[in-house]
């Protein structure tokens, strides 16, 4: 388990066409492209689509984007989608786990 002190973040940048970077406590950086965390939203509605083995987005890449980002708490980070979806609140630790660096990749 990590941790705590790495599970917060220290600077958050949006790139509303291409990825969520953050920074962590640590001085560790995840970057997390958008059609991951469309696809991996954590809201019950794309829990139960993908419970149900149906697709939780089926969009195209390119035309994705970030349409509107906010703090929540200390807890995570909201998001709403140029498709119009805004209900998942993405917790630290998962955007944390959802690094693909070489360094996490390796455990």
């Amino acid at each position: 388990m990590q941790d705590q002190g790495c599970a917060e973040p220290v600077r958050v940048d949006v790139d509303r066409d291409d990825a969520i970077t953050t920074t962590w406590g640590d001085g560790h950086t995840t970057r997390v492209d958008l059609a991951l965390l469309r696809e991996r939203c954590p809201c019950a509605q794309c829990q139960a689509l993908r419970d149900a083995g149906e697709a939780v987005w089926s969009g195209d890449a390119q035309s994705l984007r970030v349409t509107g980002a906010e703090l929540v708490g200390a807890w995570g980070l909201g998001l709403a989608w140029s498709d119009g979806h805004a209900t998942g609140v993405y917790e630290w630790g998962l955007l944390r786990s959802w690094c693909a660096c070489p360094d996490c990749s390796a455990r």
